[in-house]
């Protein structure tokens, strides 16, 4: 188990045999003195904003799904959803009137997100071999998933793993230096909406985070762009730079 899943587990049974010894069920804590394991502080990894337009951009004439897999990648960054939430969100999940996909989240919750023009074109450049997915499928005698929004080869629900591999592939081939990871574009899309100005709460929202806390760990990697601004336009910040280099 991690440190954070034994901290939980820890604080459970705190509570439990608190109640305990409030109701003289017990007479000792047996947790007292046993301290949670340390955290380490996790920083999400993400792409820069050139990156990621250079990785949306690698699906070519070369890849026989290169519009499919170029959907796939707008719409993650587009929305922030998870690759889990991708693989199963279905065409009529889509409302291209108002630009809204509903995610089905963890535990089923559901949320409503905009996805924007770019993804928008996109799918719409991979929906007539989305179509030819399915005949193929139909004229070999199988049963059709004509729910499923993303199909592979087979005509049926592309998997997790799949989207994983495509896009590891583009990343290489966009010339990013680190692994490209579908949540990757997930950190990426909280990241720079954050050093857009958006306000935390709206990325909470826009993430499906139950917790506001697990939203904040991008704070400090846009602490870190705030500082960087600063000190490239600040007259104080671009004076200390003078006198540090006379």
């Amino acid at each position: 188990n991690s440190a954070a899943s034994v901290a939980r587990k820890l604080s459970a049974l705190r509570t439990f045999f608190r109640y305990l010894l409030i109701e003289n069920r017990i007479k000792k804590n047996p947790l007292q003195g046993i301290a949670n394991p340390k955290l380490v502080r996790y920083i999400p990894s993400f792409l820069t904003v050139d990156e990621v337009f250079c990785l949306l951009d690698a699906p070519d004439g070369r890849d026989s799904f290169a519009h499919r897999d170029q959907a796939v990648m707008e719409l993650l960054y587009a929305t922030g959803m998870r690759v889990s939430e991708l693989v199963f969100c279905n065409l009529g999940d889509l409302d291209f009137d108002t630009g809204m996909v509903k995610v089905t989240g963890k535990g089923r919750k559901e949320r409503i997100v905009p996805f924007g023009t770019a993804a928008a074109e996109a799918l719409h450049r991979y929906f007539p071999q989305r179509e030819s997915l399915i005949v193929n499928r139909i004229e070999r005698g199988h049963q059709p998933e004509k729910e499923a929004l993303f199909l592979n080869s087979r005509g049926t629900r592309l998997t997790t793993r799949s989207v994983e591999r495509l896009i590891s592939m583009y990343g290489q081939r966009a010339g990013i230096q680190v692994t490209v990871t579908p949540h990757a574009l997930r950190h990426s899309f909280a990241t720079h909406l954050l050093e857009m100005g958006a306000d935390l709460r709206t990325v909470q929202e826009l993430l499906g985070h139950v917790s506001l806390s697990t939203t904040q760990k991008y704070t400090h990697v846009n602490m870190e762009h705030l500082t960087r601004v600063y000190d490239q336009a600040h007259p104080q910040a671009l004076n200390n730079r003078q006198r540090e280099s006379s």
